[in-house]
């Protein structure tokens, strides 16, 4: 059997007295996209930002590929193939939309790997294009709507190249037809397709968010976490229908609406 692509370890995160995230482990495999819901405060983006080497863990360990990368800088783990989009966008406001791109172009991975297209805007304009905002390249990111930027986050993302997404309330904010839209392109994305071409595989996903009835259309597994333990993990079928979860996040409301 093949080792896992991602293998999160017992991870456990304090802030001082505050325990966020407490002895959390779950593998995820190399063809996955896996949700990751739960309240709010529950150590979902605490969580993924421990994977990616933004925080240390209090203890545990996150193993990418095989290899142990356990509080790495992020610059090593972009490197490595794992990239993040925030909840909360910062682009370079003054700068160009298409300029915003090109920067991760640059990175070393992003370099080895697009050898295919002559030119760093090349890649920047295919990333944009796949995110549906090429038609903005040259305007100021300063006046972007929320969910253009939203747009634009995954872009900058997929010009690394990844082989693991992080996506950290990709839907945060987003009316239900733009919801739509980026669930479809991250599903097209995990599918093997982009920058204008399709690749043999697409990266695998985890997904932090909130809105349960796009997330649950688009992925293989979910895991639910609440007070920073992991409390359910299964089909997205299974996890609605878990009492628990139920009880401590979902309601029997949204059970309906995501069945």
């Amino acid at each position: 059997m093949a080792a896992p692509f991602l293998e999160v370890e017992g991870l456990t995160k304090q802030f001082g007295g505050l325990r966020a995230v407490s002895n959390v482990s779950f593998t995820i495999g190399r063809d996955e996209m896996v949700g990751l819901i739960g309240p709010n405060g529950a150590g979902k983006s605490t969580i993924i930002r421990n994977i990616t080497g933004i925080l240390r863990p209090t203890s545990g360990t996150v193993k990418f590929k095989g290899k142990n990368i356990t509080g790495q800088v992020i610059s090593k783990t972009v490197n490595m193939g794992m990239a993040m989009t925030n909840q909360v966008v910062k682009p370079f406001r003054h700068l160009p939309v298409i300029a915003n791109v090109m920067v991760p172009c640059l990175c070393p991975r992003a370099r080895r790997r697009g050898e295919w297209v002559k030119t760093v805007e090349a890649r920047a304009k295919d990333a944009l294009e796949f995110c549906g905002i090429s038609d903005q390249a040259l305007e100021s990111a300063s006046i972007l709507s929320h969910g253009d930027l939203k747009r634009l986050e995954l872009a900058r993302a997929i010009a690394t190249e990844p082989e693991l997404l992080l996506l950290d309330e990709p839907f945060g904010g987003l009316n239900p037809a733009e919801t739509k839209l980026i669930a479809d392109s991250l599903k097209r994305l995990h599918k093997g397709g982009r920058f204008g071409r399709l690749h043999s595989e697409g990266p695998a996903m985890l997904i932090v968010e909130h809105k349960l009835s796009e997330l649950m259309r688009i992925v293989d597994r979910v895991i639910v976490i609440n007070f920073g333990e992991i409390i359910a993990m299964g089909t997205p079928e299974e996890v609605v229908n878990n009492k628990q979860v139920i009880e401590a996040y979902i309601g029997k409301e949204v059970v309906k609406l995501v069945s």
